[in-house]
């Protein structure tokens, strides 16, 4: 055993592969190899080392065999408390990591890990054996200055160490400026990271530098390419009667477009008028496609981007505002080519004829929701002021209400989560956090732009060519079984055959309606669903109890339905030949990856930037006591939700009355001493004790 390391690994190693080899422990190996006592703490090295590589494996009961530990690759997850998970593809659980085992593994990493145990039964855990490649190349984060060097405190506390950054890589970046650095080096167990800057933000304090940071943290592209810019600008003309040429002429058509107040691009108009007893209902949608041909410059920058990223104090658009708010914006008074489906709907809410075509539109009144809902409330001022339009309003809610029943009859599940409304003043300070109300006029385009997807998508299906859609895969079956067992501690029971039904999913939401464990046992349930993509393949929508769904209706905003848009027009044109054909089948696949991926961003960006503005919100409100409702209970404490949307978390050593246990099986804290409880849904006041903007936190105390 006097031999190099790797020498000794190759020894020990060719010795436990050998065929005549049985599972031995390491005492047997050390007296089958005359190895001393001595030199025994050797062995165990390289046995150690063997098993890490993953080269030879180790059993419960200590023995050493051959054969190669499996290993499994996925995207290592840092937490700010030094351990962190392995995200693998296709897995729905992550392999935890303990932090002796990160192995110098960087936040988002592409590495291999081995199992190393799963503890009890529960999550899997690992140990990363191997950086396969660094995945994240720049950070954002606030610069400090040294005398001879600086460094950055990155934004994101995933990465856990500043960054260096040596003398004269500092870009003229002063101190407290917020900045993008390129990493160099992702430096070692006692090293740290190193980069340069590449380009400032702006000061801490500027307005708006904190959702840019977010922004450039998540790697969005915020300004256009020169060339994109000046193609949009040669292709947003106005509309000449050549354009019209060959396209269905509903300019004389009374059609409206509902939005918010502050909406700027109208990608969609509605019409509807009575034929007999059925209803004719118009969803007529901007023909983006005439404007951003395939393969322009246009187009890969909206397959790049995949979505616009809305967020509080900006939009970051898909396509550029002179098209966006321009030419493509279903302006009222204005002509604009449209892609419209028409269809005849039954008294019960069936779809009986439809039909898909090119059109030339002039919407007739731009509305509001807040608008609309007044006219449905019959307010004098608003029914006067829309006269020539009430009646068509009244019979698109009453449509909207036979479509929404129809949905829930066969089991289309309505998670009525309430989004948040962020209104900032002019320096990008909040101002006051609300919840976005959603009203009767929003419901109505809703049911419109629902019905308008499910019909353009069963068309497309039977007509068997390459197309786009909106899947909603059916719940993992073993997350249904834990939320079944969960639920029945609250006495509510989800029937489990084959596969779970939405209906039963909609059922159990309907029964905590109103309840105190309704908010969690929503998001719970929310959680054991899967999410929704964009695939090749139509294998339904869960979620909404659907065969046949797609994304027809936000060209403007969305890259598939551009995508289909095109799609339809070819087939409605005729030109949708073996070779075209061949053609989608070809590039469909990657764009759907394409879209989900940059769907799954944008969410993740928005939701920051919100956390990010609550908790700035609520430091100016340090002192200050509210009404809530406890919205969840842990093992680290109590969350209490307020009435503006904005969730706090009550430290468990914050209760200070008394020491509090908690009940996993009916998420209660419980006084050990005074037997007091803290139960889901229950009102309680709570005082702002703290709010970190940066770690994007607030916490409570109880008043």
């Amino acid at each position: 055993m006097d031999q190099t390391f790797e020498k000794r690994k190759k020894v020990i190693y060719d010795f436990i592969c050998d065929d005549f080899y049985i599972p031995m422990k390491v005492k047997e190996i050390a007296t089958v190899l005359q190895v001393s006592k001595e030199q025994r703490r050797d062995l165990q090295e390289v046995l150690d080392a063997l098993v890490e590589e993953g080269k030879i494996t180790l059993s419960k009961r200590g023995k050493y065999s051959k054969g190669q530990t499996k290993r499994i690759t996925g995207t290592f997850q840092a937490n700010i408390r030094g351990f962190g998970f392995v995200m693998v593809e296709g897995e729905d659980e992550d392999i935890f990591i303990p932090g002796e085992n990160v192995n110098g593994a960087f936040q988002g990493d592409e590495v291999e890990c081995i199992i190393t145990g799963a503890p009890g039964g529960k999550r899997k855990e690992g140990k990363i054996v191997r950086i396969v490649s660094h995945q994240v190349k720049k950070i954002v984060g606030l610069y400090e200055k040294s005398k001879s060097f600086g460094f950055v405190r990155p934004d994101n506390q995933r990465y856990l160490k500043d960054i260096y950054i040596p003398a004269g890589k500092e870009m003229g970046a002063m101190d407290g400026h917020k900045v993008v650095v390129e990493l160099t080096s992702y430096g070692q167990e006692h090293a740290k990271p190193e980069g340069k800057i590449v380009e400032i933000i702006g000061h801490v304090n500027d307005p708006g530098a904190d959702i840019l940071s977010i922004v450039k943290d998540y790697d969005l592209p915020t300004e256009f390419p020169e060339k994109v810019l000046n193609q949009a600008v040669r292709v947003g003309k106005d509309v000449s009667e050549a354009d019209c040429a060959g396209r269905l002429d509903l300019r004389d058509w009374q059609m409206v477009t509902i939005d918010g107040e502050d909406a700027k691009d109208l990608d969609d108009a509605v019409s509807l008028t009575m034929k007999d007893e059925n209803y004719q209902l118009g969803v007529h949608i901007a023909d983006v496609t005439n404007y951003v041909q395939e393969k322009s410059a246009l187009d890969r920058e909206a397959l790049k981007r995949g979505t616009s990223v809305y967020l509080a104090d900006r939009v970051i658009p898909m396509l550029p505002h002179v098209l966006s708010n321009g030419i493509c914006s279903l302006n009222a008074g204005e002509d604009r080519l449209a892609l419209s489906c028409i269809m005849t709907v039954s008294p019960k809410g069936e779809v009986i004829d439809h039909q898909i075509a090119e059109t030339v539109i002039r919407v007739d009144k731009r509305m509001s929701y807040t608008g609309v809902s007044k006219v449905l409330a019959e307010e004098p001022e608003a029914l006067e002021e829309d006269k020539d339009f009430v009646p068509m309003i009244q019979k698109m809610q009453e449509l909207s209400t036979i479509l929404r029943e129809r949905r829930g009859k066969r089991g289309s599940i309505d998670f009525d989560f309430p989004e948040t409304k962020i209104e900032l003043d002019e320096k990008g300070k909040p101002i006051n956090i609300k919840p976005y109300e959603r009203n009767s006029a929003t419901k109505i385009i809703e049911d419109f732009m629902l019905l308008a997807n499910e019909t353009v998508a069963e068309e497309y299906f039977w007509r068997e060519v390459p197309f786009l859609y909106r899947t909603h895969e059916v719940p993992d079956e073993e997350k249904i079984k834990k939320l079944s067992t969960f639920i029945n501690n609250f006495g509510y029971h989800i029937h489990v055959h084959d596969e779970v039904k939405p209906k039963e999913i909609q059922k159990l939401l309907s029964q905590v309606e109103g309840t105190p464990e309704e908010a969690l046992i929503s998001r719970l349930t929310l959680r054991s669903m899967c999410q929704a993509k964009y695939t090749t393949e139509n294998t339904g929508h869960f979620g909404l109890a659907a065969k046949y769904y797609t994304h027809f209706t936000s060209p403007i905003r969305r890259y598939p339905d551009l995508q289909i848009h095109r799609i339809i027009k070819e087939n409605l044109r005729g030109r949708l030949n073996e070779n075209r054909i061949e053609h989608y089948d070809k590039i469909l696949p990657e764009v759907a990856k394409q879209c989900s991926d940059r769907e799954r961003l944008a969410e993740e960006t928005e939701r920051e930037v919100v956390k990010m503005k609550k908790a700035e919100y609520m430091r100016m409100h340090i002192g200050e006591e509210y009404e809530g409702v406890i919205s969840g209970v842990t093992k680290w404490g109590i969350y209490v939700e307020l009435p503006n949307t904005v969730e706090g978390l009550v430290h468990v050593v914050d209760l200070r009355d008394d020491h509090y246990n908690f009940i996993e099986q009916t998420y209660e804290m419980v006084g050990e001493h005074t037997g007091k409880t803290y139960k889901l849904g229950e009102k309680v006041r709570v005082r702002v004790s703290d709010a970190d903007k940066l770690l994007r936190t607030i916490n409570f105390e109880l008043a």
